[in-house]
Formats: C-alpha cells, sequence, structure tokens
C-alpha cells in the first residue's frame, strides 16, 4: 500500500471511530494538510458537515421552477449587465445555482429553486460567443414548501428582486402553503406579520392601480403604503381607481406620460383629494343622455346660428368607442342621417 493511501485509510479509520463514539464529541482538531483531511472526515462522519455536489451542466436542460419567484421573462440584457461583465471577468460562475432533479421529462434535467438570473445570463453568454460557459448548479431533495423558503431567503436582500415581484410570490405561497394562515406563513419565514402584510397589500392592490404605473416592477412597498388608505373609503377609492385608468389610457397614446413612480403615486393622491366639479349648466341647456345606462354624456351649452358651444362629460366616457358614441349622438341630434345642408 502506498504511503498516501495508507494515510487516507488511516484518517478514514480514525473518523469512523470518532463518529461511532457514543458520546458523539467531535474529536480533538489536529493541525496541518493531514490533521485538515482528518478533521473533515471526522465531522462528516459524526454528522457535523454535510457534502455538496456542484455539477456543470447546459443552462438548456433546466426550466424554472413554477413557483419561482423570479419574473423571468422580464430580464433583459440591460437588467443582467452587471452579472454577464461579472461573469466575463471571472470566466466562471461562483456561485451556484440550487435545483431539483425532473423526472419523466424528456426536455429538462433540472427544476432552477434559485438562480434565474444567473440562468439566464449564461445562456445569454453562450449565445454571444461564450460557449465554454456553464451552469453551475448545486441539486437539491426539496418539498415545495422548502424551496420557497430557500427561493425567499436567498433572494429577500437582492435589490434585483423588485417589491412586486415578492410581494406576488408571497400572496401565492400564502394559499399554497399556508392555508391562507399569514401568522403561520411570518413564523416559517421568520419575518414579522407587519413586515409580510405590507407585501401582500402590494400583492393586492387592484389591477387599475397596478396598470397607472409604467411597469409593476417600479411599485415599492412605500407607495403601497401611501395608496392603501385610499382604497378604504368607497368615495376615494372610486376617484382613485377611475383616475388610474384614465393613466393607463394616457400612457398608451403617449409611452412619456408620467414614467415615475412618485410622480404616479401623487397623482392618485390628488385625484382622491376630492371629485372634480360638475360642469356648469347653463341657463336653457341641454343634455344627451347615452341609452345604455342613462348617463349624461353631452351637456349643449349654448348654440348661436354660428356655433354650438357644448361639454363632453369625460368621468362618464371611459374609452374611445364611448367618446365616438357620445359624438354620434350629438351629431344625430343636430344633424340626423339623411339630413340635406
Amino acid at each position: 500500500m502506498s504511503s498516501k493511501n495508507k494515510l487516507f485509510t488511516d484518517g478514514l479509520a480514525a473518523a469512523a471511530s470518532a463518529g461511532l463514539r457514543e458520546d458523539r464529541k467531535p474529536a480533538t482538531r489536529m493541525g496541518g494538510v493531514l490533521g485538515d483531511r482528518r478533521n473533515r472526515l471526522a465531522e462528516m462522519a459524526g454528522g457535523l458537515a454535510q457534502t455538496k455536489t456542484h455539477l456543470s451542466v447546459d443552462p438548456a436542460r433546466c426550466r424554472m421552477w413554477g413557483e419561482h419567484n423570479r419574473d423571468y421573462a422580464a430580464l433583459t440584457y440591460e437588467s443582467c449587465h452587471d452579472l454577464i461583465e461579472s461573469l466575463k471577468a471571472q470566466g466562471h460562475q461562483e456561485m451556484p445555482a440550487i435545483v431539483r432533479r425532473l423526472k419523466n421529462d424528456p426536455d429538462y434535467e433540472f427544476e432552477v429553486i434559485c438562480g434565474a438570473r444567473r440562468h439566464w445570463a449564461i445562456s445569454w453568454l453562450r449565445a454571444h460567443t461564450y460557449p465554454e460557459f456553464r451552469f453551475i448548479v448545486e441539486p437539491r431533495e426539496l418539498t415545495d414548501e422548502q424551496a420557497f423558503r430557500i427561493a425567499d431567503l436567498e433572494n429577500r436582500a437582492r435589490q434585483d428582486l423588485s417589491d412586486y415581484e415578492r410581494a406576488r410570490d408571497y400572496l401565492k405561497g400564502l394559499g399554497l402553503y399556508y392555508g391562507n394562515e399569514q401568522k403561520a406563513m411570518a413564523e416559517r419565514l421568520r419575518v414579522s406579520e407587519s413586515w409580510l402584510s405590507r407585501y401582500l397589500d402590494l400583492a393586492r392592490l387592484p389591477a387599475a392601480v397596478i396598470g397607472a404605473f409604467a411597469s409593476p416592477h417600479d411599485m415599492r412597498i412605500k407607495h403601497v403604503m401611501k395608496l392603501k388608505p385610499l382604497l378604504k373609503n368607497i368615495d376615494t377609492r372610486r376617484r382613485v381607481l377611475d383616475a388610474a385608468a384614465k393613466m393607463a389610457d394616457m400612457r398608451k397614446r403617449d409611452h412619456s406620460y408620467l414614467t415615475e413612480a412618485p410622480a404616479v403615486v401623487r397623482e392618485l393622491q390628488k385625484a382622491a383629494e376630492k371629485p372634480e366639479p360638475a360642469p356648469r349648466r347653463a341657463a336653457g341647456a341641454s343634455t344627451i343622455e347615452r341609452p345604455s345606462d342613462g348617463r349624461t354624456v353631452v351637456t349643449i351649452n349654448r348654440r348661436s346660428g354660428k356655433s354650438l358651444a357644448v361639454t363632453f362629460h369625460l368621468a362618464d366616457l371611459k374609452s374611445r368607442a364611448q367618446g365616438h358614441e357620445a359624438l354620434n349622438l350629438l351629431l344625430d341630434q343636430y344633424w340626423p342621417e339623411g339630413q340635406e345642408d
């Protein structure tokens, strides 16, 4: 037997001996290279250390876990640029992604629990003249609830994960893993209920309010804390939702409209403060009502020989189609179809 093999065998025997002692106390640690090896083996045998397997795989063989908290579709070169440059500088991936092995899936071998951004960056590099990059993964056996907690723990301190992504993930997890028991979820995640509530409030914002922002990823916890009180009262809620719908419609026509989240919040706060005054109806004015619901959509304030002064009630005209309808009602009243000039 070679001297190296004998040293290894002696170390393994020492580790086994230390691990099988009834009092389970760790053996005295030894110094030097040989001592480090024996100490490591002793810890493994005694259950004080765990080995981790890291694999180098093709990212195309990995898919995202269905409940992953990262919005993978929203990842872009710009949002991953810092990571891509870091990988290029290092020449490899330093931190492995956490994955689970898949069974009976011919297209994928693993699903990614933590590491969506690393997966995207490695995939981009391989597609852009860096085919030597491999995706480094650490396979684990995890239940869905365990996977949820691990993903949350890894991403909780990351600045590149938006509050909206976290909030949406927490709301989904609340129902999937904790029976909608917020207290139980907070205990398992080791966070306060009040901290968790703020994220759940963000995820529960009405779709109209979310649509008022240029991107839901722009929303922050501080924003929902300002908006939530406005949605409790029926009147202010209606005004906020109406204003949000108009803002979203305006952005469709002008992409530069209110792109900053704080400006959106301020506009919604203004809308909640007081209702817009109803247009004053001049003496002798007449109105045109929408046949479908009887709402006044046009007021004819004044008509002279050469002019017609009208007011369109924008609060009740929620879309371009309704605007066209109101205009046609006005035209039908003063210039019926078929009437000669």
